[in-house]
């Protein structure tokens, strides 16, 4: 057995790969990938042009989103057998956005070693680069595909004061952007896209601007989005009992309403709810 244990035990190695650049590996990554007896790979034509790059001829077992129920137990087995196994994904960190989580956890439960080790990935790389807050954050990875659904993930999301990180397909980024507009305002954004790759642009301005400006916007996205912050608002002005009344005909319910509307102009829940009850 080749000398990668951790503590003399077989380790489980989870091992992030190049977001693009091929020249974004670790020297201790491309040791690892070397010295451990198999890899499972999210798709193996894909980790085999890596793999070939490094001059690395570990053996290779597919370890993707549809074969999780088998894959867990067929990297237990062969951690039974007092082999090292390391785990990467197509592209970054797994576990990001991507299968490994249940296969980590299996693991974890069934007393192996687990070291992940640091490397790529594309969320943290975008949020440093986007100009916005970069601490606290909040990572939430793809939204639902569904409008309904994604709305509400939004509306979950609308009160929080941290900076948020999505990531986005292509062909769904205009539908993307607009619900982010409707449910979150004209924030601040910055659109990442094709990190580390030749073609790599940050697009840095808000939502208003950006919706129109994403004709021929291709490759991976990332999106860093302003949190939410209190205005200064002059109360008066602002006619509380409309301002519920609007969210609770797009659906929400009155007692979320309430809650949102006395977050948002930073008010007593009881006296938000007492205006919108009042005659």
């Amino acid at each position: 057995m080749r000398q990668s244990s951790y503590n003399n035990t077989p380790t489980l190695y989870i091992v992030p790969t190049p977001i693009g650049n091929l020249d974004d590996m670790t020297y201790r990554a491309v040791k690892i990938l070397k010295e451990v007896d198999k890899i499972g790979c999210e798709d193996t034509r894909t980790s085999g042009v890596l793999l070939k790059h490094y001059d690395i001829k570990t053996k290779t077992f597919a370890a993707h989103d549809h074969n999780q129920k088998t894959v867990k137990l067929t990297i237990e087995r062969y951690l039974e057998e007092g082999m090292n196994i390391a785990l990467i994904s197509d592209a970054g960190m797994p576990g990001i956005s991507d299968p490994a989580y249940e296969v980590i956890t299996h693991i974890l439960e069934v007393g192996y070693n687990v070291v992940t080790l640091p490397g790529a990935n594309a969320a943290l790389t975008a949020l440093v680069g986007s100009g916005l807050v970069p601490q606290p954050f909040t990572f939430y990875g793809f939204l639902n595909q569904k409008e309904g659904k994604k709305t509400k993930e939004l509306e979950s999301l609308k009160m929080k004061p941290e900076t948020i990180i999505f990531y986005e397909s292509p062909h769904r980024i205009e539908a993307t952007v607009e619900c982010l507009l409707k449910v979150l305002g004209n924030r601040k954004i910055t659109l990442a896209r094709e990190i580390t790759k030749k073609f790599e642009e940050y697009i840095r301005c808000d939502l208003e601007t950006l919706q129109d400006n994403l004709n021929g916007v291709k490759g991976e996205i990332v999106l860093i989005v302003e949190g939410f912050t209190k205005e200064e608002i002059d109360i008066e002005s602002i006619d509380i009992k409309s301002e519920v009344e609007k969210l609770v005909e797009d659906g929400m319910s009155a007692k979320d309403a309430v809650k949102t509307i006395s977050d948002k102009f930073d008010l007593k829940k009881r006296a938000v709810y007492n205006l919108y009850h009042a005659d």
